[in-house]
């Protein structure tokens, strides 16, 4: 089970920090990403980290802003989300990616959890 939290409202350019929490399995054994829904378009990867905790993929539209880190002891990976723009506005959900899976084409994926809600409007 993995459970994301941290969603809500934010200003343009203003920051939110979202968390996964992995409940039932290792961090260990799993590659976990960030991925995002925006109203009307398809699911696509935002940033993933691998179990030894090297940052495996990053999209393009939030290198710079989006920093995603985890803690295994916690079994909690977060993404930090700085200089929030309109068009970050997404249901967020993380997930556990097989590592031979792939984060940008999203393939390999074994667990989603529930997403949350960011909206970044004035």
């Amino acid at each position: 089970q993995l459970q994301a939290s941290g969603g809500g409202l934010a200003q343009p350019g203003g920051s939110l920090r979202l968390s996964c929490v992995a409940s039932t399995f290792s961090l260990d054994l799993y590659t976990i990403g960030w991925f995002r829904q925006a109203p009307g378009k398809g699911r696509e990867g935002v940033s993933c980290i691998s179990a030894s905790g090297s940052i495996t993929y990053t999209a393009d539209s939030v290198l710079g802003r989006f920093t995603i880190s985890g803690d295994n002891a916690q079994k909690t990976v977060y993404l930090q989300m700085n200089s929030l723009k309109p068009e970050d506005t997404a249901v967020y959900s993380c997930a556990a990616v097989d590592p031979r899976g792939s984060c940008q084409y999203l393939y390999g994926i074994d667990y989603w959890g529930k997403g949350t809600q960011v909206t970044v409007s004035s």
